[in-house]
């Protein structure tokens, strides 16, 4: 049997993980890709370097992110969020890059218990005059469903 999740868990879901699927649509096709995120205060930080996906994010901004939580076939949660991208630049960015690369850090501690050096690598694009393309998904809508045992 499946059940609904409410906002909070839905929220706990995306807290407690780092990894989801981005679907937007380009050339009225859609298309889903996994991209590493944070989840901070009702918006979806990101990151990516130039290319098909920013292309189409800035023709249409409406986007989707999925994330599992798949313990077994038979247990599991999923939470899809509807929102709107948001391109950040300059001095913004390169914070908002820095808040995602220590939240991403701080989620792989919490729930795979290893520490990883991300910062080294962020700093490097923090510092750099080519820095990724930062952005943000508003949320506007967030639902959930889970397996019962």
């Amino acid at each position: 049997m499946i059940k609904s999740l409410s906002h909070e868990d839905c929220k706990r879901i995306l807290h407690k993980n780092y990894i989801g699927h981005l679907a937007y649509v380009y050339h009225n096709k859609p298309f889903v890709v996994p991209i590493t995120y944070y989840y901070d205060d009702n918006r979806i930080i990101c990151y990516s370097n130039e290319g098909h996906k920013i292309s189409a994010l800035r023709k249409y901004n409406r986007v989707a992110i999925e994330v599992l939580d798949i313990r077994s076939i038979t247990k599991w949660k999923s939470v899809t969020v509807h929102g709107e991208f948001e391109e950040l630049e300059g001095s913004g960015a390169k914070a908002v890059l820095h808040e995602f690369s220590l939240g991403i850090k701080n989620v792989v501690m919490r729930t795979e218990l290893r520490d990883l050096d991300y910062i080294s690598e962020f700093s490097a694009k923090i510092s750099s005059d080519k820095t990724a393309i930062v952005f943000v998904i508003n949320i506007e809508e967030m639902i959930g469903k889970m397996t019962l045992d």
